[in-house]
């Protein structure tokens, strides 16, 4: 029987590597990729609850993981990853339940809905919100891909200097995420709450250094090395820079290094609706790959008995 305990940060390298394996023997229907995890810990989760009341890892008596949940990522979501042998089971089902009830429980009041996604082909988890009560409501991210082959080059504008941020870069990626996303990140806040935490590597967060010292666009890259699978998450560009091309230029300089450590494939996924992002990534060499489902059901509707 797996029961949820509460998420560590020293628990995240091992839980990417559980995940990678989970592809490796499932493939990706029911999985995004392993650097999601901290992305959505360390970034969705900040300014919320104790992330040790919305993150869970379930375990049984032998200590063996089977899932991992995460809940009101954006005020209203959940997240479920579900070992392949326990997919379309009880296991998975309880899973479903406690995250969906643990995010109603945290939710404002002004909230409606409890919100969920997966990917359009896992009819399994499909029929299993159906069963809990969820309807499809919306299609949500477009899922790209392309091959880490001939690569785009790294085109950057004068005066500019594309490379890997450091620590010292804290408060001036702060700025620009802040400038870019209208989150509120401070360099200490940033440093703490994502560089210094397990599973990131600042190395992987490829910056644009405007002549001035300002940071003009940053992605990060994560790798599933058991895979061959990079991803992006997040790509951002200041708002003082945009249309300069510093976007496209970190995403080449992130894919050369995916492409020298190995990996085959990367991935990069954005909301639907959002067609200035689509252009970038079409314009990159990425295609749709899928696309993921959004589910909902009303934050105080209990669950559905089957």
């Amino acid at each position: 029987m797996f029961t949820p305990r509460s998420f560590v940060p020293s628990d995240m390298p091992f839980l990417q590597t559980t995940v990678a394996e989970w592809i490796a023997t499932a493939g990706r229907d029911a999985y995004d990729h392993v650097g999601e995890l901290p992305h959505r810990v360390y970034d969705n989760l900040r300014g919320g609850p104790p992330v040790g009341d919305l993150v869970h890892v379930w375990e049984d008596g032998d200590g063996r993981i089977g899932g991992i949940t995460i809940c009101l990522r954006f005020g209203a979501a959940f997240d479920a990853f579900c070992a392949p042998e326990l997919r379309g089971t009880e296991s998975e089902r309880a899973m479903l339940t406690f995250a969906a009830d643990t995010t109603a429980r945290h939710m404002a009041a002004d909230e409606a809905h409890v919100l969920t996604d997966l990917f359009a082909t896992d009819t399994t988890r499909a029929r299993l919100l159906r069963e809990l009560g969820f309807v499809h409501f919306r299609d949500w991210d477009d899922v790209n891909t392309r091959d880490l082959a001939d690569l785009p080059p790294v085109v950057v504008p004068a005066g500019f200097t594309v490379r890997a941020a450091t620590p010292e870069d804290a408060d001036a990626l702060a700025e620009a995420r802040n400038a870019s996303f209208g989150s509120d990140w401070t360099g200490a806040s940033y440093r703490e709450g994502m560089m210094n935490r397990p599973g990131y590597d600042p190395a992987r967060e490829i910056v644009a250094e405007a002549p001035d010292g300002r940071i003009g666009a940053y992605t990060v890259h994560w790798t599933d090395e058991r895979n061959g699978i990079g991803h992006f998450e997040p790509v951002g560009t200041h708002e003082a820079f945009r249309r300069l091309g510093l976007a496209r230029a970190v995403m080449a300089e992130s894919m050369r290094r995916m492409a020298g450590l190995g990996l085959r494939r990367v991935t990069v996924n954005h909301d639907a609706e959002n067609l200035p992002a689509a252009r970038l990534y079409a314009s990159l060499g990425f295609t749709v790959e899928c696309r993921t489902h959004g589910y909902r059901r009303a934050k105080d509707q209990a669950s559905m008995s089957r």
